[in-house]
Parts: structure tokens; C-alpha cells; sequence
């Protein structure tokens, strides 16, 4: 098996286990915790998001730079001098930025957050507990850039489930024997944040090029930024709009509903998240792996990988977007157990689950540009997108909360992949567009929804289930869809094949 096939197995892997504890557990959160409390923690997960803003662009600009090294183009010293000046970039910003939301966390207590039944200082605490956890996390980013990289992401990824198991499974262990209180589920994440950041700091720097081979010093300098400035700062400002585009609906729902609707909302978002999770392994093995062969010149081999990735991110991103879109409301019944919550947030995991499936596929026309080092169109076309968005998200979101955002979330990204992708692929690989639209994507996608949906019509109103019904009928969707998608998939359908055809040679050899 090839490191990257292996990388992305191993990312998949980690990915879904993060993305199936993490929503699985949901139901035992808003049990214990309630749906107030659950919506402080949505509003955690948004302040983490928004935090990233202050990453500068730094994150993915030293994992480019870490593949870079690994391919001989940058000698070790010089390396040694880029990771030492991005570290104090990192330490500088981490500091004034939780101090400067340390500052806030009573102004955002008393005046933008709407609870009801949580105690005041418990809330002023918790935030402050959450701010540091955060500030830790995000420092993680410099040396998971350093991992992602160095391609060993077979390690991080079995990282990744150690973490999320400590984070979502033992934090019940914790509030088992302290209370189940929001207080002891955000030191409990503080205390998982420090495990995260040491464990990392010692990895990374097992991947860095020993000081004894070093011809020179390494010194403390900021100069060896300046080479990768340009690249990183357009980074950040694409960061900066993606933290726009991805999490205004959060941010101003945060302000409009109370904290129990806002626990809601922020269920059938992350449900819908999951769409964006499955893609999240493709993107970490393959932007390091295609900067190295763009730097090798190996552009036949790039294009290629592209493609290929394409459409297994179009069925298997694609698969659960569609099952989502189809079963959301009696996904959430046999999940939680709760009909009128079902109610409230199927609707919004609908409009979310396709406009993820959609924002998947566009992502693509960035991994190409950051592959080759100019992301100068994807800027533009972001910049573009937050002008329409932000004040769409805001208009809606106040009129008919997030069924109204999630109607401008879906539109948009509709309208992004279809128009601004296009004239990426013109501008990068003229030839490209037309066949990795048809071929790679609506040849998947459209297929794969319209057999489950119709096949869907033949149940009886499913507002009826018991949760065993709907689960089953969830369960069939999800098998007719993905099946459906691997069979319009030539590259899926031919792997299938190959791997069906061994298994009865197998059988038939033990017979």
C-alpha cells in the first residue's frame, strides 16, 4: 500500500471515529447537561473557529514548507531558522489573544450570551477555562503542520482518536465524579488541551533536522519569514474569510437565540459538520502530497491524484450529505429520542448537510492553488463570497433564524462551485473543468441522490416510526446511497470490482 493511500486510510479512519464519538455522545450531553448548558459548549466550538483567525496563514504555510524540506528543496538550517521564527510568531499571538478575550469573557457572559437557569459566575469561569483551552489547542496548530507535513499522519491519526476519546468519552468519567456542571466539563477539556500540545511539541520535534547536523547557527530571527510571507499572509486573509463564510451564522445566532435554541441549532450543524469531516483526511494527505510532486514537476501525476480524490470525496462525503438530506428528521428522532427537537433541527440539517456537500467539492479548486503556491484566485473568490454572505447570513438569520441561514449557506456555496471554481480550472488547467465537473462530480452525485430519493417513496410517513423504524430506514437510505455512488464512480466501481473478484476467487480456492 502507498503512503498516501495509506495516509488517507489512517486519516479516514481517525476522522470518522472523532466525527462518530463526538456526535453519538451528543444525546448524553443534553442529557446530563441540558440543552442550555450544551449550547455554551456550541459556543465554544464557535470561539475555537473564530480564534483561528489569529493563525495567520502559519498553520498550512509550515506544513507546505515541512513537504518542501522532505523533497530537498530547503536545506536543513534554513528549515531549522523558519520553524524557530513561525513558534514565536505562535507564542506572541497566543498570549495577546487569550488575554484579550480573558478581558471580554464578563462582557460576553452579561451581554451576549442569553441563558437562564446557569449561575452567572459559573458562566464567567467556564469561559475563562474555555478561553485557555482554546488559546492551547490552537497552538497545537504549528506542530501538527510540522506532522501533516512530514506525511506522518498514520501517527497523528491514531493521535487524533486517542484525544477525541479523552475529550469526549472521559470527560464523563470526570463530571461522573465532580458533577455534571459545564465548570467540570471545560477544565476536564483544559487538562485534555495541555496532553494535546506536550504530546505534539515532542513529536514535532523528533520530525525536525538535528542541531548537530546543522552547518550554521540557527539564531532568533524573523527574517526567514519573509520568503513564505506572501504565501502565508494570503493564507490568513483566506483563513480569516473562511472563519467569515463558516461561522457568521454562528456568531450572530449566538446573540439572536437563547441558549437552549442555540444548543439546537448548533446540534443539526455539527451532524452536518460530519459531511465536512469525512473530506477533512483527503485534504491533509493530499495538499502536502501534491505541493511535492508540483515542486517535483510531476504535473501528470498531480492531476491525476486530483481527480481520483475528487471522486472519492464526491462518494463518500457525497453519500452521507445525501443520506442526511433525505433522513434528516428521523435521523435526529433515533438519535436523541426527542420529536420536537427532530422538528426543530431537521430542516436546518437538511439546507447545512447540502451546502457542506457542495463547499467539499469547491475545496478542490484550493488544493490545486496551494499546490502550486499561488492562491491569489481562491483570495479573490472569497472575498467575493464573505461580501454576499456575511450580510446575507445576517438579514436571514434575523428573519427566520437558522432555517433563513441555512438557505443563504446552501445558495451561495451552489453558486461558488458552479461559477468561481470554473474560472479557477480555466485560469490553472484549461483542459480540466469540464471533466472533473462531469465526470468527477455530477456524475457521482446526481445518481446517488435521485435512486435513494425516490426509492424513499416508497415508505409510509415516517413521522409514525418508532426510533427502531427510523433507524432502519435511515440505515437502508445510507446502503442504497453509497452503493449507488460507488457504482457511478469508475475509479470506486473498478477498485470494487477488483476486491469482490478476489474474494470469490478466495472462496472458491477454499472450497
Amino acid at each position: 500500500m502507498s503512503l498516501l493511500r495509506k495516509n488517507i486510510t489512517a486519516n479516514y479512519f481517525s476522522q470518522i471515529y472523532v466525527a462518530l464519538v463526538g456526535i453519538l455522545l451528543l444525546p448524553l450531553y443534553l442529557k446530563y447537561l441540558g440543552s442550555e448548558a450544551y449550547g455554551l459548549v456550541g459556543f465554544f466550538a464557535m470561539l475555537q473557529a473564530w480564534f483561528g483567525i489569529l493563525d495567520l496563514g502559519l498553520t498550512p504555510t509550515i506544513s507546505r514548507e515541512t513537504a518542501r524540506f522532505r523533497a530537498k528543496i530547503i536545506s536543513d538550517v534554513d528549515f531549522r531558522r523558519l520553524f524557530r521564527a513561525l513558534l514565536m510568531f505562535f507564542l506572541i499571538i497566543a498570549l495577546v489573544g487569550c488575554s484579550a478575550l480573558l478581558l471580554l469573557s464578563e462582557l460576553l457572559a452579561t451581554k451576549w450570551l442569553g441563558f437562564e437557569e446557569l449561575p452567572l459566575q459559573d458562566v464567567i469561569i467556564a469561559l475563562n477555562v474555555m478561553i485557555i483551552s482554546v488559546g492551547l489547542r490552537w497552538l497545537c496548530g504549528l506542530f501538527r503542520g510540522v506532522v501533516t507535513g512530514s506525511e506522518k499522519l498514520v501517527w497523528l491519526s491514531v493521535f487524533n482518536v486517542i484525544i477525541a476519546t479523552l475529550r469526549f468519552i472521559g470527560v464523563f468519567i470526570s463530571m461522573n465524579f465532580f458533577g455534571f456542571t459545564p465548570l467540570v466539563f471545560f477544565i476536564h477539556q483544559l487538562l485534555v488541551a495541555i496532553v494535546e500540545v506536550t504530546s505534539l511539541v515532542i513529536k514535532a520535534s523528533s520530525l525536525l533536522p538535528p542541531k548537530k547536523s546543522l552547518d550554521a547557527s540557527i539564531g532568533w530571527s524573523f527574517k526567514p519569514v519573509k520568503p513564505v510571507l506572501k504565501f502565508s499572509l494570503t493564507i490568513a486573509f483566506t483563513a480569516a474569510v473562511w472563519v467569515f463564510v463558516t461561522q457568521t451564522d454562528k456568531l450572530v445566532l449566538s446573540g439572536i437565540l437563547n441558549l437552549t435554541d442555540y444548543g439546537h441549532f448548533t446540534l443539526a450543524v455539527l451532524v452536518a459538520n460530519g459531511v465536512m469531516m469525512i473530506s477533512g483526511p483527503i485534504s491533509s494527505a493530499l495538499m502536502p502530497r501534491m505541493a511535492r510532486l508540483n515542486a517535483e514537476q510531476k504535473l501528470t501525476e498531480m492531476i491525476s491524484i486530483y481527480r481520483k480524490s475528487t471522486q472519492f470525496v464526491a462518494v463518500i462525503a457525497g453519500s452521507s450529505a445525501i443520506t442526511l438530506i433525505i433522513t434528516a428528521e428521523p435521523l435526529l428522532y433515533a438519535w436523541t429520542g426527542q420529536r420536537d427537537i427532530a422538528k426543530q433541527a431537521g430542516p436546518i440539517l437538511q439546507l447545512y448537510a447540502a451546502g457542506n456537500l457542495f463547499l467539499c467539492v469547491a475545496a478542490f479548486s484550493y488544493y490545486l492553488q496551494y499546490a502550486k503556491g499561488d492562491l491569489r484566485y481562491h483570495l479573490r473568490g472569497n472575498i467575493g463570497l464573505v461580501i454576499v454572505l456575511i450580510p446575507g447570513i445576517v438579514f436571514a438569520a434575523n428573519a427566520n433564524g437558522g432555517v433563513g441561514a441555512g438557505y443563504v449557506w446552501l445558495v451561495l456555496n451552489v453558486l461558488f462551485l458552479f461559477g468561481w471554481v470554473a474560472y479557477v480550472h480555466h485560469k490553472l488547467e484549461p483542459k480540466l473543468h469540464k471533466k472533473w465537473l462531469l465526470s468527477d462530480v455530477l456524475k457521482i452525485i446526481v445518481p446517488s441522490y435521485a435512486i435513494p430519493a425516490l426509492s424513499s417513496l416508497c415508505f409510509k410517513d415516517i413521522s409514525f416510526y418508532t426510533r427502531s423504524e427510523s433507524l432502519f430506514f435511515v440505515g437502508f437510505i445510507a446502503f442504497l446511497t453509497f452503493c449507488t455512488a460507488i457504482g457511478a464512480s469508475n475509479v470506486l466501481r473498478s477498485k470494487a470490482s477488483t476486491l469482490i473478484g478476489n474474494i470469490t476467487k478466495l472462496k472458491r480456492y477454499e472450497l
